[in-house]
Order: C-alpha cells, then structure tokens, then sequence
C-alpha cells in the first residue's frame, strides 16, 4: 500500500470517528465489491452537486461524489485526502472561533 492510500484509508476513519452513523454504510460501500453501486451513485452525486441551484439538491452532493470516486480511482485519492484535511482544520478553526465568541457574549 502506497503512502497516498494509506493516507487516504486514515482520512475515511478519521470520518467514520467524526460521523459514527455512517460508519456502517462508509465501510460497506468502500469494499471492492460494491463498485458497480458506487461508481454510479459517485456519478449521481457529482452531477447532483453540479446542479446545485436546484431546490432539492445541493453542493453537499459534489464533495461526497468526488470522496466515492476516489475509492475507485486512485489518481483523485491524494487531492481528495488533502481536501478532507483541510476541511477537517477549518472545520476545527471555525469551532474555536464560535466557541469564543460565544463565550464572550
């Protein structure tokens, strides 16, 4: 396993920790014999997310399409793992910021 995979295999756990529900159905779909469900739900959902402006749809969708795609395709796993990282920061920076705040007021 190369260093890119294993990066990308920490970031789904770091997900499933983050999301406990969807641990069951993340690992499901991440087995190799799922991939004839995966690839066209990973398709769905990055077109669904590209129509974002739709009332039932949304940009949620792109991001998620683009995390199932990079189970299959392994050139979009490095950018993919970079993504989740970056998000995960952010994600933590913005909770801290919110936290002060709130404890301010």
């Amino acid at each position: 396993m190369t260093r890119r995979e294993r990066r990308f295999q920490r970031q789904f756990k770091a997900l499933e920790r983050l999301f406990p529900p969807l641990r069951g159905p993340m690992s499901t779909l991440r087995r190799d014999s799922w991939f004839p469900i995966r690839f066209p739900i990973a398709l769905a959902l990055i077109v669904g997310g590209v129509f974002s402006f739709l009332p039932v749809l949304g940009i949620w969708m792109l991001p998620l399409g683009l995390l199932l795609l990079a189970v299959d395709l392994p050139v979009l796993r490095g950018p993919i793992s970079v993504l989740i990282i970056r998000s995960r920061r952010s994600a933590k920076r913005w909770l801290r910021r919110w936290r002060a705040w709130r404890g301010r007021a």
